[in-house]
């Protein structure tokens, strides 16, 4: 797998057909050699989330991305709005928390 964030936009465009979607790579933010791709945010809205609880959303989406997640990507971090819930917050997209583990100091 050459691009992972495109293959990330690729699998959640078809599948979910999002109003919103922004998929960050965070690699950099992490103890990992350059270009590693193995760090991901995803803020997706989708009206096919409706009527769905968090916990199958995040299910949905990983198994669209099982290939990454079993492959380059180590951790993926999910957020999965209805059209609703996403208006209610202002398109706020969350920050990522600085990284507190592998550190090579």
């Amino acid at each position: 797998m050459q691009d992972v964030k495109q293959y990330i936009e690729s699998q959640l465009n078809s599948a979910l057909a999002p109003l919103f979607l922004q998929v960050a790579d965070e690699s950099h933010m992490h103890n990992v050699p350059p270009g590693a791709q193995s760090h991901f945010k995803v803020t997706v809205v989708s009206e096919k989330f409706n009527g769905t609880r968090l916990i199958a959303r995040h299910r949905q989406v990983n198994a669209l991305l099982a290939e990454a997640l079993q492959g380059p990507v180590h951790a993926l971090a999910m957020h999965t709005y209805t059209p609703d819930e996403w208006r209610a917050r202002g398109g706020e997209i969350v920050d990522s928390p600085q990284c507190r583990g592998g550190s090579s100091k």
